[in-house]
């Protein structure tokens, strides 16, 4: 599938994620659940949010990031939280720590891909890229959890539920994501550039 039809799809996606959201903002309303609504209005903020934030920024979300992203949205924001599904679906946290280490292996290398846009680097699918994208991804996973961390010892927040088990093991997800990032990039890294001289 090409870019332009990937893209294509992530806009009916995002379009439908709008409509979704709408319908639970009027719906909870109407039912007299302002807390569901609420939900509805945050998915509809966030997603305006990340649009205004490409737009400022100037930033092409590539594909599979945008994908990743919207996903992210899709399975916490709505199905967990808007729907319940944490009760339903075994394990969900660590899914979506899981998920969330390749969105941040995408983002670390976008990021990767500005800061050497001036020396003429193309959006290639380096080592140095794939490196880049998989420690920022496991720095990211680690000061999350150092957020966690903050906030239940000062607020008495229970993110953490005051276990090292559970913090260790959202670690490890986001980890395993940012490896299982890294190992497909470089598997089609040197698809499309087979030479060593390329990556």
């Amino acid at each position: 599938m090409s870019s332009q039809k990937k893209q294509r799809f992530n806009d009916y996606f995002e379009l439908g994620l709008y409509f979704i959201s709408t319908g639970c903002l009027i719906y909870f309303l109407i039912q007299g659940i302002p807390l569901k609504a609420l939900q509805g209005i945050l998915i509809i903020s966030v997603l305006t949010i990340i649009r205004g934030v490409v737009k400022f920024t100037k930033t092409e979300l590539f594909p599979a990031l945008r994908f990743s992203i919207l996903f992210f949205i899709f399975l916490t924001m709505l199905l967990a939280n808007e729907f319940g599904f944490y009760g339903i679906i075994p394990n969900l946290d660590k899914i979506e720590h899981l998920l969330s280490g390749v969105i941040l292996h995408f983002i670390g290398m976008l990021i990767y891909w500005k800061l050497t846009a001036a020396e003429g680097n193309q959006r290639n699918v380096s080592s140095t890229a794939i490196w880049f994208g998989f420690f920022f991804s496991v720095a990211m996973a680690g000061f999350w959890e150092m957020y966690e961390f903050t906030t239940d010892y000062l607020f008495g927040f229970q993110s953490q539920r005051g276990s090292l088990t559970d913090t260790m093991g959202d670690i490890i997800c986001g980890t395993i994501g940012a490896v299982g990032t890294s190992i497909y990039l470089a598997f089609k890294g040197k698809r499309e550039n087979p030479s060593p001289s390329t990556t």
